[in-house]
């Protein structure tokens, strides 16, 4: 394996070890209307187009687990038209610096901004993109969260990607304080499609997604900056900044991510996220208390009484899950009291829905 493939694994490693040892701060999930443009929009990291205008920030991110508020402020808004989902990020940063050059070498080991999606929901086949100041990226396709036996393809591209850095104040400069740096990016709806010829633009539907700020503290040796490490010589960690929070120091749990919402309309429009979702994110929390029980007691629980000891209720409705155990995992289904669909969730945490 080639040293870019030994980082990937250590990445892989790393990820995988947070497990679910870590206790899990109760998040809701953000939402957002991201309208259909008309206007062109030039990607050069200047984010002065008349569409941007006419389109709101995001609240200002927070730490990744819904408990401390970030040092630096983050914002991003969204745009889409037919060929293209459009992100403009804009970041505080007293010291914009950045020295990884070479596309889908680690990025956040540099500070960073990173895109997080999953089309369909169901948690698997989701991607990550992650850009570095100097405008370096690393995208990735990941086949399933980092917390089971997954497969992370690092070779595979965004072809068509756009993006564009402006920074507000010198790069890579120790002398000088800066203001931040915006981040423009145009992603082509092509590298979503699941097979040919499939309609895979989300007019008037709705996409999980999440933005995370990699943030390191750093320190300045030669005049060029680099990560700060601790007395030992080890990196100190890095503070990860988040649109909407996960509740724990991972990314990788699809099922947390906000709600992006892709209107046909140019503005005022209207979105909720649907009753149905939220029996979801129920289905995932047993899923989750399912899993600590294993890492416990090595063999899955066969009663939900072992997992849960509280009645489930969402907008008022009593939900009634059922836990059905097999020879290589489990299922827990539910009747969704808000529609005639059963939702299953499996051992590996897909969702899927029966009619």
């Amino acid at each position: 394996m080639h040293s870019r493939g030994k980082l990937l694994s250590l990445a892989v490693t790393f990820f995988s070890l947070m497990g679910y040892a870590q206790s899990e701060k109760e998040v809701t999930p953000k939402s957002y209307i991201a309208y259909k443009t008309s206007s062109e929009i030039t990607i050069d990291g200047d984010g002065a187009d008349k569409a941007w205008e006419k389109t709101s920030w995001t609240t200002p991110f927070v730490d990744i687990e819904g408990v401390e508020t970030p040092k630096y402020k983050t914002q991003v808004k969204m745009l889409w038209d037919d060929n293209y989902y459009y992100i403009l990020a804009k970041m505080e940063e007293p010291h914009v610096w950045a020295n990884l050059r070479q596309r889908d070498t680690i990025i956040f080991y540099n500070n960073d901004f990173e895109v997080f999606i999953d089309p369909d929901n169901d948690t698997h086949n989701y991607y990550e993109l992650e850009i570095n100041a100097l405008n370096t990226a690393w995208d990735l396709f990941i086949n399933k969260p980092y917390r089971e036996k997954n497969t992370v393809l690092n070779d595979w591209n965004i072809d068509g990607l756009k993006s564009a850095v402006k920074v507000d104040g010198t790069l890579n400069n120790a002398s000088d304080i800066d203001k931040g740096w915006t981040l423009e990016i145009a992603i082509p709806w092509s590298v979503y499609k699941t097979s040919y010829h499939e309609n895979i633009v989300p007019k008037d539907k709705f996409w999980k997604v999440n933005f995370s700020r990699v943030n390191w503290q750093h320190s300045v040796v030669d005049g060029k900056y680099e990560r700060k490490k601790d007395t030992e010589g080890k990196f100190l960690p890095e503070y990860n900044w988040v649109w909407s929070p996960m509740g724990v120091i991972n990314m990788h749990e699809p099922e947390k991510w906000a709600y992006v919402y892709f209107s046909s309309r140019e503005s005022e429009d209207k979105f909720v996220i649907p009753q149905q979702e939220k029996v979801k994110w129920e289905l995932y929390t047993l899923y989750r208390a399912q899993k600590r029980y294993f890492e416990k007691n090595k063999t899955w629980a066969k009663s939900l009484q072992n997992i849960s000891k509280k009645n489930i209720v969402v907008d008022g409705k009593t939900l009634k899950p059922v836990l059905e155990n097999h020879s290589s995992g489990f299922n827990i289904l539910v009747k969704s009291p808000f529609s005639n669909k059963t939702l299953i969730i499996k051992e590996d945490g897909k969702i899927i829905t029966n009619e």
